[in-house]
């Protein structure tokens, strides 16, 4: 196996146990009140094809991030590809050029390299919400930055 196909799979296995969080099992049942009935081992919750990386530099990180009622992240960008799956409540997202959705529990969402994240935000003004942000870099640099009001310009 090739180096970036080794850091690919180490980084499917951190997503995935990053997911467990929620109760998926990646390679094992998941627990059910009724003994008889068994739950799907693993789902596929989004597949999205990669940039071009650096296989020798590849670094995975996992982040959750958690909103408030009503919070919401200024304008970013992001240097890297980037696979969210909510866990709780409902997140309203926006990356400039395309529809904001609204990203269920158990549904995911991909931004590519770059682009602006216009909104970032929970969409309930009375209940938290949470996700998991999974980053997929070929190179150290932060994973997040700001962008100005006048690039975030034009997004809806």
């Amino acid at each position: 196996m090739s180096s970036c196909g080794r850091y690919i799979g180490v980084a499917a296995v951190v997503f995935c146990s990053g997911l467990g969080m929620r109760h998926l099992a990646c390679g094992q049942r998941a627990a059910t009140n009724d003994h008889n009935a068994t739950k799907e081992r693993a789902r596929i919750v989004l597949s999205h094809g990669l940039p071009t990386l650096d296989g020798n530099k590849l670094k995975a990180t996992v982040v959750e991030v958690n909103y408030g009622p009503g919070e919401a992240s200024h304008p970013h960008s992001h240097p890297c590809a980037v696979t969210g799956y909510v866990i709780s409540g409902m997140i309203r997202t926006q990356v400039k050029g395309e529809p904001e959705v609204l990203v269920k529990p158990g549904q995911s969402f991909y931004e590519s390299p770059n682009g602006v994240h216009l909104v970032s935000a929970n969409a309930s003004q009375t209940e938290p919400a949470s996700f998991i942000a999974f980053f997929v870099c070929d190179r150290d640099m932060p994973l997040s930055t700001d962008v100005n009001a006048s690039v975030a310009q034009g997004g809806k």
